[in-house]
């Protein structure tokens, strides 16, 4: 490197952004992680110990993926290259394949290979890698966003150890942040610039575990509030909210946390928690959900989870479903949030779920015929053939019901449809107690 590369490359990084500048270069200086990070962790030991296989780091936004690489890059003695999924090409990926069989022909050095957002690499290009991390050329650390076990060649995957990162929690957020206003060397120190707790507490908070967003906050906050008469620049929430504005919901709809939301919302509902399931219903509808997509899930729901202990459910659903079509945003949420929390307020049964399941089962496992009484005695020839005979029609018996048998021969006796003893079902069973058994005799 000659002087004015270095010049170069220092004034880059002196005015690269304060995200990027506080990125950690050691281990020790990584905030947060602990559950793969820690000292008695196997990531933090291959790192330290510079015997690292393959390796996927799978999360959020913000959460220290790249950070990471970055460290093992600065500690390695293997050469590290890096590509972006987004912009790499195959001629980008021969040329480090090249290098890496040079370096280790000619000089015996491993090559690590960090490919953020490797989810954007098509099959192809991901097809293409996999030999080499085979037989060892490369070392492949792959950073995504997105579950790796949906977008990673399931090969690639068999040969790497994934490792999952957490949104950051709040208190490391706010270590983050006090770092960046204080520190004269990479952070903001030289403003003179002071953050309050309150401030402080406040973008942690709404930072989402996030400390690229927390520190693109500071460094706005910083950059654009005018100093006070004593020369300071001072940090209150009323800055912080200015200059972070909203929380962006790490949130893609072809994604992982699509599913999670997803999973979470119908659980609540299911859960009879009306609280979690409106709040994960404003999840999705901020992200952008589909609302059809949001009401489909709510009917499923309805009849999956609540059922008969409530058959109004899957009428509020199927008519909050239609009204949404009609209306649309914003008064779409309202609709929306009406049948969640009806449906999570139901009381519960999966009687019918249970009852077709069990009944799937056995007409695939056993072949049955229609008792002769109750086949069809209408079409010309049927009464000859005994069809319909001996039927009894159950509007001429007290209560409209009549004791006959309805289901096949090879499965007579069997239960399907149980009723619960929640809501309108147990009415259900006291019914039917009522109408087989006038007398009160069971």
């Amino acid at each position: 490197m000659d002087l004015f590369d270095y010049m170069r490359e220092n004034t880059m990084e002196q005015e690269a952004p304060l995200a990027s500048r506080l990125r950690p270069r050691t281990l020790d200086e990584i905030v947060g992680q602990k559950h793969i990070l820690g000292k008695d962790k196997l990531l933090y030991r291959a790192i330290r110990a510079d015997k690292l296989s393959s390796l996927i780091f799978y999360g959020p936004p913000g959460t220290g993926k790249t950070t990471i690489a970055k460290v093992i890059a600065h500690t390695t003695k293997a050469d590290f290259t890096q590509l972006n999924a987004t912009v790499a090409g195959k001629k980008d990926m021969e040329a480090v394949v090249a290098r890496a069989r040079d370096n280790r022909g000619m000089y015996g050095r491993k090559t690590i290979l960090f490919v953020d957002e490797i989810h954007r690499f098509n099959k192809g290009q991901q097809d293409y890698l996999l030999p080499f991390v085979e037989d060892g050329t490369v070392i492949l650390i792959g950073a995504t966003t997105e579950n790796p076990y949906f977008e990673v060649n399931g090969a690639l995957l068999s040969r790497s150890v994934v490792f999952e990162l957490k949104p950051l929690e709040k208190e490391d957020i706010r270590e983050l942040i006090h770092r960046a206003v204080s520190d004269t060397e990479r952070g903001m120190g030289a403003y003179q610039a002071e953050i309050t707790e309150e401030a402080a507490d406040f973008l942690a908070d709404i930072a989402g575990g996030d400390a690229r967003a927390a520190l693109n906050a500071v460094e706005l906050g910083v950059l654009t509030t005018e100093k006070s008469e004593d020369g300071k620049i001072y940090l209150t929430p009323e800055v912080m909210a200015e200059c972070i504005q909203k929380r962006t919901v790490r949130y893609d709809k072809t994604g992982d946390n699509h599913y999670d939301t997803i999973s979470a919302f119908i659980k609540s509902m299911r859960g009879s928690d009306p609280d979690a399931a409106v709040y994960y219903l404003a999840k999705m509808i901020y992200a952008g959900e589909d609302e059809r997509f949001i009401a489909r899930r709510i009917m499923i729901c309805a009849s999956e989870d609540v059922g008969n202990a409530d058959p109004m459910a899957l009428t509020v659903a199927v008519s909050a479903a239609q009204a949404v079509e009609r209306i649309g945003f914003p008064e779409a949420q309202i609709i929306l949030a009406q049948a969640a929390s009806y449906v999570a307020c139901a009381p519960k049964s999966n009687s019918a779920v249970n009852a077709i399941f069990k009944a799937m089962d056995s007409v695939k496992t056993r072949r049955t015929s229609v008792p002769p009484h109750l086949q069809d005695a209408h079409y010309h020839g049927a009464g000859k053939l005994g069809h319909g005979i001996g039927y009894k029609y159950a509007h001429d018996y007290p209560n409209h019901y009549v004791e006959q048998q309805y289901l096949p021969d090879e499965v007579l006796g069997e239960k399907f449809y149980e009723p619960s003893d929640n809501g309108y079902e147990k009415q259900i069973q006291e019914y039917f107690r009522k109408i087989k058994h006038p007398g009160g005799e069971e």
